[in-house]
């Protein structure tokens, strides 16, 4: 696989050589991440095959960035991940693989796995951009970001990220040709293709942007997993916060009662230099209101991020001093009334290295959607370079 995105990226480089060449620059970046993290178990969960333990993790990350412009307009964008895993005891939550179904390429290799200890490498953007006056052309692993919502993106059907993820910084990219058109400084229609193995099977959809009376508003129609796909999204000010709402509806291509509704309403304020607040709600139709509906194994295989169909997140932030940050945080399942809120200490040592303190408390009855997940401490310091 692998082989072959190295030859598709070779083909589009020759188709494009067309184009005058420039003396070929470079530019490198990246992080590294360390994560430390004390997960304790609830006591309610200790029944057969959902038995859980108290464990220490650590999650150690690489992230490098090599950019190389290769001509008037042109570039490669390259982001390779190490990530350095251990483990002291197995978690039934190791099982949940939330497999990106939007890749077509496997470029993830394992050269250490152990009981306690897994290397993984994986390359997570590797696309050439071509350049124009009336827009561009990128092909390979991308991010394709859609949407307004803070917390949730119904109209992301490329890079959806789970809110209870504190370990995730990024969206993982997605194997596509995109072409945007301007039409003007607010005004562009872009286009997305994301083929399967399966050609059949492939993905694609567009999205039309403009700004009208200081809104950003777009639609987008597509077609994901044999399901036609239309939506809306709008982000703008309500007197003095951030106005944002998206949302989509989803129908079978081969039977139309086959349908649901996803949206979020979202509200955000910076009070005052210091103090900033955001709520937002989240209709997830494709969900159960029912807890023991619940698709689980949707879940583990990553079609669905969310099990239950209402949802609420609160958050706050507060600046204690320029360098020191507090933020807390609830995100709650309003059918099961199961959840987690968090709390996390921010302080940047330098311009490039910050440390974070953070605790995350679950809550939630037998079979509720945050049952069994943990308790967590964690202690994180990235470094960007």
């Amino acid at each position: 696989m692998f082989n072959r995105l190295i030859s598709c990226l070779a083909s589009a480089i020759l188709f494009l050589n067309t184009f005058t060449f420039a003396q070929i620059e470079f530019n490198f970046s990246g992080y590294a991440v360390e994560l430390p993290v004390y997960s304790i178990a609830k006591k309610q969960n200790q029944i057969p095959f959902f038995q859980m333990e108290d464990r220490f993790l650590n999650l150690s990350r690489l992230r490098l960035r090599p950019v190389i412009y290769l001509w008037d307009g042109a570039r490669i964008n390259l982001e390779h991940e190490t990530n350095l895993f251990y483990s002291n005891k197995e978690s039934i939550l190791d099982f949940i693989t939330n497999e990106n179904r939007r890749q077509l390429f496997e470029l993830k290799w394992q050269p250490v796995k152990k009981e306690k200890l897994t290397i993984t490498h994986f390359i997570d953007r590797f696309y050439l951009k071509q350049e124009f006056d009336w827009g561009d052309i990128t092909i390979g692993r991308q991010r394709i970001s859609w949407g307004s919502g803070r917390i949730w993106n119904p109209t992301d059907m490329f890079n959806p990220i789970s809110s209870s993820n504190f370990s995730k910084i990024e969206k993982d990219g997605a194997d596509a040709l995109t072409v945007t058109y301007f039409f003007g400084s607010f005004t562009d229609l872009n286009i997305v293709f994301n083929p399967q193995r399966k050609l059949k099977n492939s993905n694609g959809a567009f999205r039309f942007r403009t700004n009208f009376y200081e809104y950003d508003a777009a639609i987008i129609a597509g077609y994901f997993d044999n399901r036609m796909i239309a939506g809306l999204d709008f982000a703008g000010n309500f007197f003095d916060a951030g106005l944002r709402a998206e949302g989509i509806l989803s129908v079978n291509e081969n039977d139309g009662n086959d349908k649901f509704y996803k949206f979020i309403l979202g509200l955000d304020n910076q009070f005052t230099s210091e103090l900033y607040g955001l709520i937002e709600y989240h209709y997830n139709g494709e969900g159960k209101f029912d807890k023991l509906q619940y698709e689980y194994l949707r879940f583990i295989t990553g079609e669905i991020i969310n099990l239950g169909q209402n949802y609420l997140a609160i958050s706050a932030n507060y600046l204690l001093t320029p360098l020191l940050s507090a933020s807390i945080s609830n995100n709650i399942n309003l059918d099961d009334k199961s959840g987690f809120a968090g709390l996390t200490a921010s302080y940047s040592l330098t311009g490039n290295l910050y440390v974070h303190l953070g605790l995350q408390y679950t809550y939630g009855d037998e079979y509720s959607e945050y049952w069994l997940y943990p308790h967590s401490i964690y202690f994180q310091a990235e470094l960007h370079f």
